[in-house]
């Protein structure tokens, strides 16, 4: 089991309030901020996540080379659809619409959208409808 993940992004504020509207369908709020003078390597980083734990972090290190792929488990397929509309509305881009994708397995259904540094970041729930 993973306890957390955590990446670099170019514009810290932006991509805070882009993942604090946009993984709020899904339960998630901004739980914890670490300020520069705080961390190992002097970059600010702001954690999200559901009740107090923080699962999911950003850090102020500047843009990845590469685009990287996080699914975040929706506990059904409205929250899925709210994480795509939220999402979109906070300047993502689309990247797959909700619906299912049955060659992962015939109740996968999930939405993807490219947050404002282009990582691919999906919403999925494995539940039947």
């Amino acid at each position: 089991m993973i306890d957390h993940i955590g990446f670099s992004v170019s514009d810290f504020d932006r991509a805070k309030a882009f993942y604090g509207k946009a993984l709020a369908p899904l339960g998630y709020a901004l739980i914890m901020e670490v300020p520069a003078e705080k961390t190992e390597h002097g970059h600010a980083a702001a954690g999200f996540g559901i009740g107090q734990k923080p699962d999911f972090w950003i850090a102020d290190e500047g843009k990845l080379q590469r685009p990287l792929h996080v699914a975040f488990l929706a506990k059904d397929r409205a929250s899925v659809d709210a994480f795509y509309r939220a999402a979109l509305a906070a300047g993502g881009q689309d990247n797959g619409k909700p619906g299912l994708r049955p060659h992962y397995h015939p109740n996968y259904y999930g939405a993807f959208v490219l947050d404002p540094d282009g990582h691919n970041i999906e919403a999925v729930c494995h539940a039947p409808a």
